[in-house]
């Protein structure tokens, strides 16, 4: 079908955004900072010739120098913005001899700008000022700074520069001090949503609030990213403006489904979180918005269950919020935030996030789905008597010189009662006597420990979710030896890390700090850190630490398996430490 036939063609459309770019200083967006400054400066004479505009893309630094440009030529007086005289005009088209825009980014050699040096010292042909306006500043080389150096300290009297940017960071000293500095901001929400609704009015475009904050949300405080993302949706929806089709072009999750995944999370329902995530991938919906999405209204949750106050809401309604704050407590959306924040950390470093957001949401998922132990609780399980005869020894005599030696289980040897003032957290460390036994030994070479992947994934199918949390709740009495003269550093490199798996006889920690899993793996420190442990928490058991990265191999191997079907079964598994 034919819309346009031949001949016809022309630029009937302009953008939005510059269609409504702002004629006068009262209908810029925000910045009231630097428009009052310069109307001041304009209405004194203070006129400086140098100003540099600095601030994220799409705040306004274009439009403000020409609107200053406009000020200073308006044939009404300097000040004055018309937009009826011949002056404002030719601003307004563009098409003014007397102000001159020029793009950094391709005009930004030596050459181009000693051009210009020769053009300056010629007079105006229109207007009283000419206003050289240079765009993206920071792309100009070296060379073409110290060029135009001279001409910036002592222009003519009837030149003035604009120089924009948003990299301020990368201009030369010299030039900044030149300079007349205004920092632009981000605009403010209110801002923003006051100008698309007087635009969308006066386009009669029919519209709702929540469709408005989601283009605000993209927006991210530029008014020319509102003003071009509204223009694609209305593009798409022709003259309404809705929640529906701004979630459809950007594929985003609605407030509804965002909040029913998190509802699944909350509940431990894997089998719900795991096809809701198929379904994203599915529809292409962004998934790194996704979790900032979930960060925030978390955020929300946390806000107000410490506080009680809806005012400082972001995403979540008053109703919502209560309801996800009635099963959620603080201590629990604080974990969630954390997790959701290093994997917003964490998608920087992997080829593929839709594996590491999948394990995002089994790691929320896990926190809502184990018991909470009480120590109180777990002081009155079975007698230590009955523990010591089951549990398998992991010690490992250091003072010897390792010596390499068979692989072969060792016998039993019956630990010591704890004291009375050590903690029993562990309510089964009964041994499996199956057909697979996993060995944990020492390296003769390197004189750490290793354990490879299959030994990993076998202590991460024994882990316990009841010895875990017991674990975490005690975690802080590690500080009662972190004074001790000879545990005290041991105790403390501890506390440090995060219990990432724990089993009955294995323990697996997560550090930010390479080279403290380092420490804590070497072998030497290993009868410390056991001595630590059981001191503390009346157990021993093998520690391992692993960094951030490799917690994160180690997680998507398991999650690889557990798809797969290929996980061993707990019971058919019985990890045993080799050592002298």
């Amino acid at each position: 079908m034919c819309i346009i036939k031949k001949g016809d063609y022309k630029m009937a459309y302009k953008a939005l955004y510059r269609t409504y770019r702002p004629s006068t200083f009262e209908e810029v967006a925000g910045q009231q900072h630097i428009v009052k400054t310069i109307k001041n400066a304009l209405a004194t004479g203070k006129i400086a010739h140098a100003y540099l505009f600095a601030g994220p893309r799409g705040t306004g630094k274009t439009t403000m120098a020409k609107l200053v440009a406009k000020a200073l030529n308006c044939e009404h007086g300097i000040g004055c913005q018309c937009n009826e005289c011949k002056n404002c005009q030719a601003i307004n088209d563009g098409t003014h001899p007397d102000v001159l825009e020029i793009d950094a980014a391709s005009n930004n050699g030596v050459d181009e700008i000693r051009d210009l040096i020769d053009k300056v010292k010629y007079g105006t042909i229109l207007g009283r000022y000419k206003v050289y306006i240079i765009d993206e500043v920071h792309m100009m080389t070296p060379g073409a700074f110290n060029a135009l150096l001279k001409t910036l300290e002592e222009p003519p009297e009837h030149v003035i520069f604009i120089l924009a940017t948003t990299e301020p960071h990368k201009i030369l000293p010299t030039i900044l001090s030149r300079c007349q500095r205004y920092d632009f901001s981000k605009v403010s929400d209110e801002d923003i949503r006051e100008r698309i609704k007087v635009i969308l009015e006066k386009e009669n475009i029919t519209y709702n609030e929540d469709a408005i904050s989601l283009v605000i949300s993209l927006a991210d405080g530029g008014m020319r990213d509102a003003l071009s993302i509204l223009d694609q949706v209305l593009a798409y929806s022709g003259d309404k403006l809705n929640v529906k089709d701004v979630l459809d072009i950007f594929a985003l999750e609605s407030n509804e489904e965002k909040i029913a995944l998190i509802e699944s999370i909350i509940h431990g329902d894997v089998n719900d979180v795991l096809n809701r995530l198929s379904s994203y991938i599915e529809r292409g919906t962004d998934i790194k918005r996704l979790t900032n999405d979930l960060l925030l209204m978390l955020k929300d949750v946390l806000i107000y269950g410490t506080s009680g106050n809806t005012k400082y809401l972001q995403i979540l309604k008053e109703d919502d919020v209560r309801d996800l704050a009635d099963e959620i407590d603080n201590k629990k959306a604080m974990e969630m935030i954390t997790i959701l924040m290093e994997t917003l950390k964490d998608y920087k470093n992997v080829t593929a996030i839709n594996p590491l957001f999948e394990v995002t949401l089994l790691k929320l998922a896990s926190i809502h789905n184990q018991p909470t132990i009480r120590p109180s609780v777990i002081k009155e399980e079975p007698k230590v008597e009955e523990k010591v005869e089951k549990e398998p020894v992991f010690e490992r005599k250091i003072e010897e010189k390792p010596i390499a030696k068979p692989i072969i289980q060792p016998e039993p040897v019956v630990e010591e009662e704890p004291e009375e003032d050590q903690l029993s957290l562990f309510e089964d460390d009964s041994v499996a006597h199956d057909d697979t036994v996993l060995y944990i030994k020492d390296t003769e070479v390197d004189d750490h420990y290793e354990i490879d992947d299959k030994t990993m994934v076998n202590i991460m199918v024994t882990s316990k979710k009841d010895i875990k949390n017991s674990l975490l709740e005690n975690w802080k009495n590690l500080k009662r030896l972190a004074a001790h003269p000879k545990l005290g550093k041991t105790a403390s490199m501890l506390i440090d890390g995060r219990p990432l798996v724990v089993s009955s006889k294995a323990m697996i920690l997560e550090y930010q700090s390479d080279s403290v899993v380092e420490k804590m793996n070497l072998i030497k420190n290993q009868k410390d850190i056991q001595n630590v442990i059981r001191t503390v928490f009346g157990k021993k058991m093998f520690v391992f630490a692993v960094n951030r990265k490799g917690s994160i191999s180690c997680q998507q191997t398991y999650m690889n398996l557990l798809q797969l079907g290929r996980l061993p079964k707990a019971d058919t598994v019985n990890i045993e430490f080799v050592g002298d």
